[in-house]
């Protein structure tokens, strides 16, 4: 009995030393648990962070018009068989027996397949119609063309991070204007997430500083996804781009929006950046723009600018095509100097409409 108690209390202790490990295993796996979930949040928050400032990293491939406008028209479908075959094949293993109902739906079954096939041609063909009557328009420089491009095939609608509006107005078949009403700086998380030493999860409000650096990355971010999408999508020379925010007068109290940036592009010098590289903020500085999308630091409101519009452009920005506005300025040229040389024979010299270039 001494013996028996001796390794009853012996295989206590074993069954309390494992409850213990037991329990000690247990709470390391909560806190790794909880140290997971501190972490996700963590992850979660810096990844909004870089989803607002990142938005120029993304853009469609850029449009082949010419490829749409000589792509060759999808073949007609063809007639076949397969039902009636399928169904012959089956009654083939077993010769003698009686037509069964697929094989005598066979002929129908392919009807109907061969219908819905047509009726999805003529669809196609349809689509394909449209494409080249618009990659058309759109080499001819013809500005309906760009604006139906525009509304038809822009991404813009699908990318809710860009703005809740956005307005276009093309000016030229080199020349497209974009006023961006970007999102309200309450995109921007007030509480700032961190892990602890210890590894728990904290948060604190963001320093204003920070707070406006992120929103001031969020606007220029935008802007350059405008411009991306737009030389990807039109053979385009320039896009002027100007970004709207809704604030606060702090007169009235009232929202209302005020333009706070507005950049010129040209596809040259968006070829020179590298977009998964750049400070989208600090990147403005290669372009010919105004406006800084910065907050005063005693009232917290943005600086209204005056837009950029055509007439602003410097020399080196055209917005007419180049070859041809070179060419009609040598032809006038000539013209002056044949005049000299013919001494006193008036020619008349032509007016050109800069609109229709």
């Amino acid at each position: 009995m001494r013996r028996m108690a001796a390794t009853q209390r012996r295989q206590e202790r074993e069954s309390r030393q494992r409850q213990k490990e037991l329990e000690k295993r247990r709470k390391e796996m909560a806190k790794l648990s909880e140290l997971d979930q501190a972490r996700l949040e963590v992850e979660s928050f810096e990844n909004e962070l870089d989803v607002l400032v990142s938005m120029h990293k993304d853009c469609r491939d850029p449009i082949d018009w010419l490829a749409l406008a000589t792509a060759l028209p999808p073949h007609a479908p063809m007639k076949l068989a397969r039902r009636q075959l399928a169904a012959a094949f089956r009654q083939s293993l077993s010769p003698g027996a009686p037509p069964s109902t697929e094989e005598e739906s066979a002929p129908r079954d392919d009807e109907a397949l061969h219908a819905s096939a047509q009726a999805h041609h003529a669809e196609h063909l349809a689509e394909v119609a449209r494409l080249r009557e618009l990659a058309n328009g759109i080499l001819a420089g013809t500005l309906r063309s760009y604006s139906e491009a525009i509304q038809e095939l822009s991404p813009f609608a699908e990318i809710d991070q860009l703005g809740s509006a956005m307005n276009f107005v093309v000016h030229t078949a080199h020349l497209v204007e974009c006023t961006l009403t970007v999102n309200g700086q309450h995109v921007i998380p007030r509480q700032e997430k961190f892990l602890t030493k210890s590894g728990k999860l904290s948060a604190k409000t963001m320093a204003k500083a920070r707070y406006h650096e992120i929103y001031q990355d969020h606007v220029c971010s935008s802007v350059l996804r405008v411009a991306r999408e737009l030389f990807a999508l039109l053979p385009l020379r320039t896009v002027l781009a100007t970004a709207i925010i809704d604030d606060v007068d702090p007169a009235t109290g009232q929202s209302h929006g005020i333009p706070v940036l507005s950049v010129c592009f040209t596809p040259e010098t968006l070829a020179r950046i590298h977009f998964d590289r750049l400070d989208p903020s600090d990147s403005m500085a290669n372009f010919f723009h105004v406006g800084d999308v910065l907050a005063s630091k005693r009232t917290g409101t943005f600086t209204r600018i005056e837009p950029l519009t055509p007439a602003d452009l410097p020399a080196g920005y055209s917005t007419a095509d180049t070859q041809l506005s070179t060419l009609i300025a040598h032809a006038q040229n000539l013209r002056h100097e044949i005049a000299s040389v013919a001494g006193g024979i008036k020619l008349l010299t032509p007016t050109v409409d800069s609109a229709a270039l």
